[in-house]
């Protein structure tokens, strides 16, 4: 039986949005340190919000992800220890908070009216593959259709109120997850300083996801939170260490020698730059705070010659095998023996172009 809450509304008027997770491709993580990423959304997995019309604002828990019910403390402490104390309500109730202050902000003007908001998500959890911010990014575009502001909100500034509702919650992250959940299918970023500093944003270009030669992600199905170990490079970056500062520079020149070797379709660079892009990334990180784990995943995949790099800050891998069908099937039987799943990558068109203005992008 439905909710009395929900009543109101006709099945007609139900709103539903996806938000998919995403692979950070190459230069990650360059893009909190006014860098240059390349990254795509993944159909593999996602999360789903449905707005419904109703008589009061009712934020619907789901029954697997905010468990409130427990057999006992012991179930309770073993239930936080394994999933933690992340839910979908947080990050929809954040959502609801900095969706309503910008357009507050910004003069945009919201109808009366309530809904009652519900999430389904299918993504890995601890797999690095931006759960979080895919409900977040789902909702959001429940919100523009809701109250018909898709015109007042400008699509390069998504992101950003994307990742405002996570920082509310304190969640530490960049732009680009949200800007590949937000635009869908491959994107061209560049976070240079001088774009942060004047537009806020950075400068988002969509590419032909048909330049991508096959990809696969490997990931745990239990992972463990034991290798998110605190780091230094932060602050390392923040006073100037000229090792971090350089690095860094090379990881946001990966993506740009990337966005090249693509378009001319020279698999061979691309295959040279994604190992290249993890290498840097654990000369800077270290090995414990990358953890044992993610780094039996790269080695699986690069041990029957496979490119390998982390999707995102760990918890998952995307790999290349230049060596087409054959060299899939060693690393498939790899990925078995570890226990690790494997699975193609199925990239998500861009469904958001005819809300870009591409002749306003510089093409660098």
């Amino acid at each position: 039986m439905a909710s009395p809450a929900i009543l109101a509304g006709n099945a007609s008027d139900l709103i539903e949005h996806k938000g998919y997770a995403r692979i950070g491709l190459l230069g990650n993580p360059s893009d909190v340190y006014f860098g240059h990423t390349i990254s795509l959304s993944l159909g593999n997995f996602w999360a789903s919000v449905k707005l419904q019309p109703s008589d009061e604002l009712v934020i619907q828990p789901h029954p697997s992800h905010d468990f409130v019910q427990f057999r006992s403390f012991d179930h309770l402490v073993k239930r936080l220890n394994s999933e933690g104390y992340y839910g979908g309500v947080r990050l929809l109730m954040a959502i609801c908070k900095v969706f309503h202050n910008y357009c507050q902000e910004n003069k945009i003007e919201l109808h009366g009216g309530n809904f009652t908001l519900s999430y389904e998500t299918n993504i890995p959890r601890q797999t690095g593959l931006s759960g979080s911010s895919a409900i977040v990014c789902a909702a959001l575009y429940c919100f523009l259709d809701f109250y018909k502001v898709r015109n007042l909100i400008k699509v390069e500034v998504r992101p950003n109120i994307v990742l405002a509702a996570e920082m509310e919650l304190g969640i530490v992250a960049g732009l680009q997850d949200r800007v590949a959940q937000v635009y869908g299918g491959l994107v061209y970023m560049d976070f240079s300083k001088e774009h942060m500093d004047n537009l806020g944003h950075g400068i988002y270009i969509p590419m032909d996801i048909s330049l991508l030669p096959p990809l696969h992600l490997i990931y745990a199905e239990n992972p463990s939170d034991s290798w998110k170990v605190h780091t230094t490079v932060r602050q390392r970056w923040l006073d100037g260490d000229e090792f971090i500062i350089k690095s860094m520079l090379e990881v946001a020149n990966i993506a740009k020698e990337g966005r090249t070797a693509l378009l001319e379709m020279d698999h061979t660079k691309f295959y040279s730059l994604m190992n290249r892009n993890f290498d840097l990334r654990r000369s800077m990180f270290g090995d414990d705070a990358l953890g044992a784990l993610n780094l039996d995943m790269v080695k699986v995949a690069r041990k029957v010659g496979a490119a390998s790099k982390f999707t995102g800050s760990g918890g998952a891998v995307v790999t290349f095998c230049p060596g087409g069908p054959p060299q899939v099937k060693l690393l498939e039987d790899e990925c078995q023996k570890a226990g690790f799943v494997i699975v193609p990558v199925q990239v998500v068109p861009s469904r958001r172009l005819n809300e870009i203005d591409l002749t306003t992008l510089p093409i660098k």
